[in-house]
């Protein structure tokens, strides 16, 4: 068996113009203003109601005259703040229930859209991305181990290996600023800290700096 939240009265100061806007609405819509309430308030997440406008509490001269119906007062005419009286659960806070209120006005006159979203979907949609993720990442791999220089057997003895092993054609007379950018992009793949590191590779492209007479070091700077 289920019971039913306690509810409670709130009293929503607002503008004339907002108060008989919402009430008008309801009216439209065969209701009272705390069904528009709840009907925002209990079908979307407190984040997207708190990302609407407050319109707040009415200007100091917005105010209306009622007449007092008990008390040592009674029967003389009282000037207020405009309001709303909505009965909802308890645990609201006067700007939550006006935020829902404008939203529901936001909707009638369609300057708001709602998107629903499948939860399930989210959790397809995310492993997708994932997979995705992950076969970019082999792709690139794949790429990276075609495009790395194939070790010498013999190591780096001469300018033409020196060459080789930095990806420059044998007949290449490259600058020196060529080499060191060369080596820094080379070292950062094949130094052996890094996800695709190469013992052998970050030394033979170190013994070709040497032979380039160039400082060799995986740090170069």
């Amino acid at each position: 068996m289920t019971t039913s939240a306690r509810k409670i009265s709130y009293t929503i100061p607002c503008s004339t113009e907002f108060r008989d806007r919402v009430t008008a609405l309801a009216d439209t819509r065969r209701c009272n203003v705390a069904d528009l309430a709840r009907s925002v308030l209990f079908l979307l997440p407190k984040a997207k109601v708190g990302g609407v406008p407050d319109p707040g509490d009415p200007d100091p001269t917005d105010r209306e005259t009622t007449i007092l119906k008990s008390g040592p007062s009674e029967g003389r005419p009282w000037r207020r703040k405009p309001r709303l009286q909505v009965r909802l659960p308890a645990g609201y806070e006067v700007p939550e229930v006006r935020r829902a209120l404008n939203l529901a006005l936001y909707l009638s006159r369609n300057e708001r859209d709602i998107y629903v979203t499948d939860p399930d979907q989210e959790k397809i949609e995310k492993q997708s991305a994932d997979k995705d993720a992950r076969d970019e990442i082999e792709r690139l791999r794949a790429i990276i181990s075609v495009l790395s220089f194939e070790p010498l057997s013999g190591g780096v003895k001469s300018r033409t290996d020196a060459l080789h092993v930095l990806g420059f054609a044998p007949a290449k007379i490259p600058r020196r600023d060529e080499v060191r950018a060369r080596f820094r992009i080379l070292a950062t793949v094949h130094h052996p800290d890094s996800n695709y590191g190469d013992h052998q590779r970050m030394s033979q492209l170190n013994a070709a700096m040497e032979i380039l007479n160039l400082k060799a070091s995986s740090h170069l700077s």
